[in-house]
């Protein structure tokens, strides 16, 4: 598809050093989580959408922790939304650099989020200012929330504020920030669509698994380990709910989605005991269940209570308790879809790779805008999920910050339009 003079315009506006700089400062500004240091990330991402004249507005998750919202006004027909986080994993080892320096080099960022996702932040951020002054038949909005990496605070509270009030927008509001907040609150109304900005190697990501943290805690009753029989030992109860989620990974690899590949569980922690000499009372098993579009975490829950009520760990005199500290929902967009094909068409246009479309085994919250607001997402965005993020020496190439930020531009063009 040729560019028209509109688009051409607007991809000319597309200013490489801004997208540096902002980066820069994005990576420059920690925010680790845990344990949830993203005060200073919102503060220099809001410092650079107000140094473009965009509307920004903060919300409070918790203490030192608000969600974003950086909007390019439009009409009142419905608008975009770009959504992304402004938590980085912690530094870890492995580091030949600065995390915190912004260095460039050969054509690259390097730090702690440049990839996951500070580019795609910066990309979402160029892109908002390339469209400044561009008639659109809605408005655009880059939503930046806490705690994507730990348990979803942000993007939870982004949801319950969008239902909490939907409104109807064909008529006047009382002031230009009344429609602002209208626009905002009454998402579930107002997107045609979600770009998360995660780094898919500027692929067009359609389905995504979802995630979720299962907490198994086993009680027994201590004893001297030289009368073992005289305690119950919670670790031997542990170990046979360990041995059935490994069963239970191996049912789900039966049953692959097309794109997404099979549900799993993986143990991740277990903890248990005070010492060689002491039966142990309590041992808790931390897992990972990986999520598949139209799967229920509560229904996930409970089929795994089902299989550790069928051990009879009773018969031992041990108990259990199982909780879900965390789920992110999975989801799937329709290939046809017009967001998909709108999608294709603008990253081919903007000069990104010749790659199909795609599922992620990653989880990320555009899971939540699908099954919370009824929002078609897809994720795209600069930057490598499998080569960059969480790892030392994380890295994200500059053209692919250009490429990305031209995408989100012309996505919102040709999905929005023009008016009048």
């Amino acid at each position: 598809m040729s560019l028209t003079p509109a688009e051409q315009n607007v991809l000319e506006r597309i200013d490489e050093r801004l997208l540096i700089r902002v980066t820069q400062e994005l990576v420059r500004a920690p925010g680790q989580n845990p344990p949830g240091e993203e005060a200073a990330t919102v503060a220099a991402l809001v410092a650079a959408a107000r140094d473009l004249d965009l509307d920004v507005t903060t919300r409070s998750v918790e203490a030192g922790r608000d969600n974003v919202s950086v909007t390019l006004s439009g009409g009142d027909s419905p608008g975009l939304l770009l959504l992304g986080h402004t938590d980085v994993v912690p530094v870890g080892d492995g580091w030949t650099v600065d995390p915190y320096g912004g260095l460039v080099r050969d054509g690259r960022i390097y730090g702690r989020g440049a990839s996951d996702m500070k580019g795609g932040l910066a990309a979402a951020l160029a892109a908002l200012a390339a469209l400044r002054g561009t008639a659109l038949s809605g408005p655009v909005e880059l939503a930046a929330v806490v705690d994507e990496e730990e348990t979803g605070k942000g993007i939870r509270a982004f949801i319950e504020s969008a239902q909490r009030a939907p409104v109807d927008n064909s008529g006047p509001t009382s002031s230009p920030s009344d429609r602002l907040e209208a626009e905002r609150t009454g998402a579930k109304h107002q997107y045609v669509g979600c770009i998360t900005a995660e780094p898919t190697d500027l692929q067009t990501i359609i389905a995504a698994r979802g995630d979720s943290y299962l907490q198994v805690a086993v009680h027994g009753r201590a004893s001297h380990a030289g009368n073992p029989d005289g305690g119950a030992n919670a670790i031997y109860g542990a170990a046979a709910v360990v041995a059935e989620i490994e069963r239970l990974h191996g049912e789900l690899a039966q049953a692959p989605h097309p794109l997404l590949g099979p549900a799993t569980w993986s143990v991740g922690q277990i903890n248990g005991g005070t010492g060689g000499s002491i039966v142990p009372a309590d041992c808790v098993v931390v897992a990972d269940r990986r999520l598949l579009p139209g799967e229920s975490p509560a229904e996930v829950l409970a089929d795994l209570g089902r299989r550790v009520a069928a051990l009879r760990l009773e018969d031992r005199e041990l108990t259990v308790e199982l909780s879900m500290p965390m789920e992110m929902p999975a989801f799937e967009t329709s290939e046809d879809h017009e967001l998909v094909r709108v999608t294709e068409s603008a990253r081919f246009d903007a000069g990104g790779p010749p790659l199909p479309l795609a599922g992620w085994t990653a989880a990320c919250d555009g899971g939540y805008i699908a099954r919370d607001l009824s929002i078609p997402v897809v994720v795209l965005g600069p930057g490598s999920v499998t080569t960059q993020a969480h790892r030392g020496d994380e890295s994200v190439a500059i053209a692919e910050l250009v490429t990305a930020a031209r995408a989100y531009a012309l996505i919102a063009l040709r999905l929005l339009g023009t008016t009048a």
